[in-house]
């Protein structure tokens, strides 16, 4: 019973938020336009499905999910485990190595498995008559991702800046743009932004907030957030470079024959 009211409250949060959406597409259809909107049955059968789906979601990542992430966090991080229960025994960056693997693992699964990424995917290859291939940028997208949230693991352990890992970054994004294919500079930067949503935040917001509450010494508000940071980033580098391979691949072969 307690399951249905959270999400029938989910539901009627998200009917909130979308209902600004649906009041500005609507309004200009019919204020603006002034034109009748075609398919109204199907359009409103799809707003539900979304409200439906969205609520579902919602509920799911706080029953799921989010605790989930946490308690993956705390294992990996337990003290018997990593020093294999040896007691007193002095913790350094190296001993979470199993933490680095699954958030490498983490941030690849949930970017592949990302529906907003899929759809960019799509569009691209449409759009660049297949030379963008669905697979290879979604490949290319989630190793970036599985890269900077292993990364932005280490950090957390080790407590270093945040700013010096975001403003390298940068200078090797400027870098890269200027060498890389013009036709994916502009794919790339926003290949960064659609991974960060509805699949791969909250289990990156989860694991960062869970081994940051774990691990000796550091702060939830000051360590715990972040990785999302590192998850933007770094697939327009893994973008890039995907796009150079390709380039370098395609001229060695023109070369050979």
């Amino acid at each position: 019973m307690h399951i249905l009211i959270d999400l029938f409250n989910a539901i009627l949060s998200t009917i909130w938020d979308v209902l600004p959406i649906a009041v500005i597409i609507f309004g200009f259809q019919l204020l603006v336009l002034r034109k009748a909107i075609p398919n109204l049955r199907k359009i409103i059968t799809g707003f539900i499905l979304v409200l439906l789906g969205l609520g579902f979601f919602l509920e799911g990542l706080e029953a799921a999910l989010f605790p989930l992430g946490k308690l993956m966090a705390q294992q990996l991080t337990d003290p018997a485990f990593i020093a294999h229960g040896e007691a007193g025994a002095l913790l350094d960056w190296s001993h979470y190595k199993w933490v680095y693997l699954f958030a490498f693992a983490i941030g690849f699964s949930t970017t592949i498995a990302e529906p907003s990424l899929l759809a960019v995917a799509i569009k691209a290859n449409q759009v660049s008559a297949g030379s963008i291939g669905i697979w290879g940028l979604r490949i290319a997208v989630a190793l970036g991702v599985a890269i900077g949230i292993a990364l932005g693991a280490y950090r957390i352990v080790t407590g270093t800046p945040l700013y010096w890992y975001i403003i390298t970054g940068y200078i090797f994004v400027v870098i890269q743009t200027w060498y890389a294919p013009k036709m994916i500079i502009a794919l790339a930067y926003d290949s960064g932004g659609v991974t960060t949503s509805t699949v791969t935040v909250p289990l990156v917001a989860a694991l960062g907030l869970g081994l940051s509450t774990t691990v000796p010494g550091r702060s939830a508000l000051l360590d715990g957030f972040g990785l999302i940071a590192f998850a933007s980033l770094f697939p327009i580098m893994s973008v890039m470079a995907y796009a150079q391979a390709s380039e370098w691949i395609a001229k060695r072969n023109n070369l050979r024959n």
